[in-house]
């Protein structure tokens, strides 16, 4: 996965990443140009006139690694206290109806852990963790909707049979490229 747990470069890459800085840094220093550099490091000539201005600015520091650009808001403690709040269903926090919807669970977090999330943010969330949204199921003729099938409302639910505790994905149809 390119950007382990949502957030930034792992570590191995943002190392790779600083010493090819650090060696730009040494040839900055014999004098080579930028395109020189920037073909046998194998990066663009912009990246390498950034990290020559940044270098002449604030010195060899200035190309340090600054760490990860940002982590997880929730923590795996977190989200497995928000997969217990989850299984407790949506009832228990007021709503109608047992779906849990992208809307009601960022609203779950919100007032659980005072964290917020775009809706988007917690689809991604979601599917990192191996929850996949269930669409609501089709009604034989004369089924009411209080048939009691967990699947007949729809909504998030925890994913079986995925890769990596992923939810598979759906086929694509064809012709839909």
């Amino acid at each position: 996965m390119r950007y382990a747990q949502g957030g930034g470069l792992t570590a191995e890459r943002r190392e790779f990443r600083e010493r090819l800085r650090r060696k730009a840094v040494e040839r900055f220093a014999r004098g080579e140009t930028n395109a020189v550099i920037a073909r046998d490091l194998r990066v663009s000539v912009r990246s390498v006139q950034r990290w020559r201005k940044s270098w002449e600015r604030d010195g060899t520091r200035a190309l340090a690694s600054k760490g990860p650009a940002s982590r997880p808001r929730l923590g795996p403690a977190q989200f497995r206290q928000l997969e217990a709040e989850l299984a407790r269903g949506a009832a228990a926090y007021g709503w109608a109806d047992q779906r849990w919807t992208l809307e009601r669970i960022q609203t779950v977090i919100a007032r659980r852990f005072q964290v917020v999330y775009t809706i988007q943010g917690v689809r991604k969330m979601m599917r990192r963790h191996g929850w996949a949204y269930v669409p609501p199921a089709r009604r034989a003729a004369g089924q009411g909707p209080g048939d009691g099938s967990a699947g007949a409302a729809g909504g998030w639910v925890r994913a079986e049979g995925g890769r990596n505790g992923r939810a598979p994905r759906a086929p694509r149809s064809p012709g839909c490229e």
